[in-house]
């Protein structure tokens, strides 16, 4: 079955390669800001009648939401039969509870209006922490791949004797996946988050020698929680290296992680200078079996 992908701005790589990897064909979609600010969108290609996916990462969402929105409603009102969105990387997952009162519990926001303007979604690694699944939250079929095997894959080609460590009990579900495809000894650290950018780790306790420690965690950010993490490893411990399922940091986290002796690396979910490790093969499948 034929399908057409489109990228929003700044994922014409992610759609290129993506539409390589399914046997997708690659379309073309026009976008632009008006002087006021708005958004102008137009798709070049006729519509009517085909599958059409939207390739856009998330990050930093809210200067891509109206876009893909709008690019979303203009395809079915085109003719398209099925509209599909490819996000590698998917926002508005950390708000899964009213933390205080009066909070927007923003993750339920963001699935229904995902889920009222498309047919499907396919995602790497969200953000799953008091939800067991997406859906739990959208109401269209969604997939959430797991980025553990080519992960895995890439220490076990590029780093020697690693030592698997999770800056969190959130991240165990990780650690203990690719540490097994590594047959690598891991362990997970206790965090306390006393805010936004402030934790504190409690100091790892186990032999280390020899063994390069390997950090994984599914979002680096503000890199709060890496750097404690580096902070806890023994002061004779081989450089680290840190992996980032989906990196969102900015070059100020990579300098001071690069200041800790760490080694900072990354899916390309997002694109960005650490992005090592290729996740596009992950969505093909996905993609061509939704399309």
């Amino acid at each position: 079955m034929s399908f057409l992908i489109f990228p929003l701005p700044g994922n014409e790589d992610l759609a290129s390669r993506l539409a390589a990897a399914s046997g997708g064909t690659m379309g073309r979609l026009e976008t632009r800001h008006f002087p006021d600010g708005e958004t102008y969108v137009r798709f070049a290609d006729g519509l009517d009648g085909q599958s059409v996916v939207i390739a856009c990462t998330l990050d930093r969402p809210d200067a891509k939401i109206a876009g893909l929105l709008f690019a979303a409603d203009a395809a079915r009102d085109l003719g398209a039969k099925r509209v599909g969105l490819a996000a590698p990387y998917l926002c508005y997952m950390r708000q899964d509870k009213r933390f205080r009162p009066g909070e927007a519990v923003t993750s339920r926001s963001f699935a229904a209006l995902i889920s009222r303007h498309f047919d499907w979604l396919v995602t790497i690694d969200p953000h799953l922490h008091r939800y067991r699944a997406l859906d739990e939250i959208y109401s269209i079929p969604t997939l959430a791949l797991h980025a553990g095997p080519v992960i895995a894959d890439w220490i076990i080609r590029n780093v020697a004797k690693p030592y698997l460590i999770g800056p969190d009990s959130e991240s165990s579900q990780w650690i203990e996946a690719v540490a097994a495809a590594c047959s690598a000894p891991w362990a997970v650290l206790t965090k306390t988050r006393t805010g936004d950018m402030s934790v504190s780790e409690t100091p790892l306790s186990v032999p280390l020698a020899g063994r390069t420690p390997v950090l994984l965690d599914d979002i680096i950010s503000s890199g709060a929680t890496i750097l404690e993490a580096l902070r806890q490893l023994p002061a004779d411990t081989e450089p680290a290296v840190a992996i980032a399922i989906h990196a969102l940091c900015s070059d100020d986290t990579r300098r001071a992680l690069v200041a800790k002796g760490a080694r900072l690396v990354s899916t390309n979910s997002i694109p960005n200078p650490a992005a090592m490790i290729d996740v596009v093969p992950l969505l093909a499948g996905s993609v061509r079996q939704f399309a």
